[in-house]
């Protein structure tokens, strides 16, 4: 029996519970500022209200403000389940707080821009941490297609498990074995994490084409527009495995569970493709978000956001083959500029 300690009580940190669980472990789930609702919630009940389940009994639910406190009893292993904005925060937490190398399982997606171009979460996660308490902690990550409600059913959810040691990777995947949660290994830490947080950046792309169809309306005969898409989901994965493999992943982790795979789910529903939609149907960006998702974060369009510019400056600089990018350059003028998404098969042919 190992000690779970879980940072961030949304769906899907609350959704790993049940793989923890499963395999007999004692799981003490911290809510952030965000989640007090849902820790009081489990904390009276043990029912989780986004995910609509009532937790494992082996849960113990409690405020970020007894962090400190879960961390003391020398937990096996933390998983950070915030959002990506929330990491900074976390970092705060995990450095005021740990006293001795603790594995850390990143299941928060994103990318921070850098002095050198991009970064991954994990390695400034690692970075920071060594920087303040000089501890030098393994930080891995999961990647792949896993819709949290599905996990929490205890469907069948086939994930990618990133890191540079694999010893570390072995033991996180024994800790959470659980018939219905498969993991595999990948040493590709860079090519999941790239591919977790762009295959949200790339749907905005895929789900324009029901916008474009709203517009434009059906065919006489009933005809949609699934071509359409599938062209836009296969430049996606092309344009996917010329980032990855510039910033120093491998493509074969494109063309599995953690790029396709993860492309494929995400494109299924939920905030990106709505975004899309709206693009598809001709709104602004900035219309789109004020007037229909507000109160929504759209995962790819905070990445185009906070990555454009940075983005735009290494094709300028040659680091990245802007002639290649057509896509890539497309979503970020239409979310960073206010473009209309410009969907340009001539380009894309010569890619």
């Amino acid at each position: 029996m190992a000690r779970i300690v879980i940072l961030g009580a949304g769906v899907m940190g609350s959704a790993m519970t049940l793989p923890a669980a499963h395999a007999g472990n004692r799981i003490t789930l911290v809510g952030t500022h965000l989640d007090e609702e849902i820790i009081g919630s489990v904390a009276g009940t043990g029912h989780h209200p986004r995910l609509n389940i009532t937790l494992p009994g082996a849960v113990t639910a409690c405020s970020w403000t007894d962090f400190g406190a879960a961390m003391k009893e020398g937990p096996d292993l933390l998983v950070l389940g915030v959002s990506s904005a929330g990491v900074p925060w976390a970092i705060d937490r995990i450095a005021e707080s740990i006293e001795s190398p603790v594995p850390i399982l990143m299941i928060t997606k994103g990318l921070a821009a850098s002095d050198a171009g991009i970064e991954i979460l994990p390695h400034l996660l690692a970075r920071e941490i060594e920087r303040r308490t000089a501890l030098t902690i393994p930080v891995m990550a999961v990647g792949g297609p896993c819709i949290a409600g599905e996990l929490a059913a205890q469907r069948d959810t086939s994930v990618i498990v990133a890191g540079h040691d694999p010893d570390q990777i072995a033991a996180a995947s024994h800790i959470l074995r659980a018939p219905f949660y498969h993991m595999r290994p990948s040493s590709d830490l860079v090519g999941v994490e790239i591919c977790a947080a762009f295959k949200n950046f790339y749907t905005l792309a895929v789900g324009a084409p029901i916008g474009l169809l709203e517009r434009d309306h059906k065919a006489p005969n009933g005809a949609l527009m699934h071509n359409l898409a599938s062209s836009l989901f296969s430049q996606s994965l092309a344009e996917m495995a010329i980032l990855v493999e510039a910033l120093g992943g491998r493509i074969e982790t494109v063309q599995g569970l953690a790029g396709s795979g993860d492309l494929y789910v995400t494109c299924q529903a939920g905030r990106n493709g709505r975004m899309g939609r709206l693009l598809g149907r001709g709104l602004p960006y900035s219309v789109a978000k004020r007037e229909h998702m507000s109160s929504d974060t759209v995962e790819g369009a905070q990445l185009a956001l906070d990555l454009g510019q940075t983005l735009e400056k290494m094709m300028a600089q040659g680091l990245l083959p802007g002639d290649h990018l057509p896509l890539t350059a497309a979503i970020i003028d239409a979310i960073c500029h206010d473009a209309p998404l410009g969907l340009s098969f001539d380009r894309y042919h010569r890619c």
